[in-house]
């Protein structure tokens, strides 16, 4: 089996009123970050989904543009799909700051040829960093040209024809999948005391 990775930075971010790739966490934007955890998977491919020009993207990096119209983050994902040249694709939403390697390296280890792995978290999946299979680029091109783009309708065909399975989240595992939505999310977290 082999890997290509692609880091999900095509949304509007309206709801928190920058661009979210541009964000500082931790002292570092949050594409940049993004990129170093992907890169450290060692993936043969290595992208940047978006809906037009990316100005905080690096020129080296290749940038896998959605087809117009664009439909949400499914349009970025079967685009990727339908270029890919291995057997599986890791995708990474840029607003999960709390997402590391060895996380990554887990779900990877738990693929198997012609499956993905999508987590699961308190009963609805996260499909916004799983692992899919070349095979799912059928089922991708099918969904965006339905009216449905949910990618948890998504995730559920793909389980449907055992294309995924899901790995629930541990508690511990859980905090990973924190994404930033609002300006509020970029606060720190108070504790009991606090």
């Amino acid at each position: 089996m082999t890997l290509s990775a692609i880091l999900l930075a095509g949304g509007l971010s309206r709801r928190m009123g920058a661009d979210k790739a541009t964000l500082l966490v931790e002292g570092k934007p949050l594409w940049q970050r993004q990129l170093q955890v992907l890169s450290a998977m060692r993936p043969v491919a290595l992208w940047v989904s978006a809906r037009g020009v990316l100005p905080w993207c690096p020129l080296e990096m290749e940038v896998v543009l959605d087809k117009a119209p664009s439909r949400g983050p499914l349009s970025g994902v079967a685009a990727a799909l339908c270029r890919l040249r291995t057997s599986h694709l890791l995708v990474l939403a840029v607003d999960l700051p709390q997402m590391t390697t060895e996380h990554l390296r887990k779900l990877w280890g738990l693929s198997q040829p012609g499956t993905g792995v999508i987590p699961l978290n308190g009963g609805f999946c996260e499909p916004l960093c799983a692992i899919y299979p070349v095979e799912a680029a059928a089922v991708a091109k099918a969904a965006l040209n339905s009216s449905d783009v949910s990618l948890q309708s998504f995730a559920r065909t793909l389980r449907h024809h055992s294309q995924a399975h899901v790995y629930d989240l541990t508690q511990e595992e859980q905090p990973l999948y924190h994404n930033l939505n609002t300006p509020a999310d970029l606060l720190p977290k108070r504790g009991a005391g606090g």
